[in-house]
Formats: C-alpha cells, structure tokens, sequence
C-alpha cells in the first residue's frame, strides 16, 4: 500500500509541476522517475486504490502508451472501448501490471485510433 500512496503523490507532484513549468524540461526528469514506479503498479493495487487514484494513473499511463505508438486516445466510444478492454484484462488477470493490460490495449485499437 505505501508504493501506491508513493506513485499516487509522485504522480500529483509531476503532474503539478508540469502544469507550473508548461511541460518544460525540468518536468521531463521526474516523469521518468514517477513511469519507473507507475509501471509496476499491478491490476490488484490499482483496484484498492481510490476511484480518482486509480483514473489519474490509468489515464497517464495510456497517454505514455498512446504516445510510444504514435496515437491519440479520444474521448468518445472508441476510447471507453480501451477502457472496457482494460476492465477485461484487469479482471482476466488481476495480478498483471496496469501498464501491460493498458499498452495492450492501446495496441489493439491503434489501427482505429487518429494518429498524432
């Protein structure tokens, strides 16, 4: 429970200070420190955190994924139907890490998602 706290305030601290800086390098360094620990955070930790934890991480690791495969996740249908495939995945496989379930799906709607 103590990493999760940690990911959840590293991820709030980073998310601020990108907002501070306008995304400047300055916030780059600590991104990688707070993905490193994002990364690690499997279905099971993420189902005991708090429902605005758990979409604030979940959010930031599809923008990272989406951005690795050169895509844009929309806020219509066809970005809920990531969010279903990562419910299924999760459920699937509750001791996967969030990042992989994400990524996966991610992937498997990149065909059908606008490019950036």
């Amino acid at each position: 429970m103590r990493l999760i706290a940690k990911v959840v305030a590293a991820l709030a601290a980073f998310m601020a200070a990108a907002a501070a800086t306008g995304g400047a390098a300055q916030a780059q360094s600590p991104a990688a420190f707070v993905f490193d620990r994002a990364a690690y955070v499997t279905c099971r930790e993420a189902q005991a955190m708090t429902p605005d934890a758990r979409r604030t991480l979940a959010t930031y690791l599809a923008e990272h994924s989406a951005r690795f495969r050169g895509v844009v996740i929309p806020e219509n249908e066809r970005g809920a139907q990531i969010g279903f495939l990562v419910r299924g995945g999760c459920t699937l496989s509750p001791d996967a890490y969030l990042f992989v379930v994400i990524d996966r799906a991610v992937q498997a709607e990149s065909p059908r998602l606008s490019k950036r």
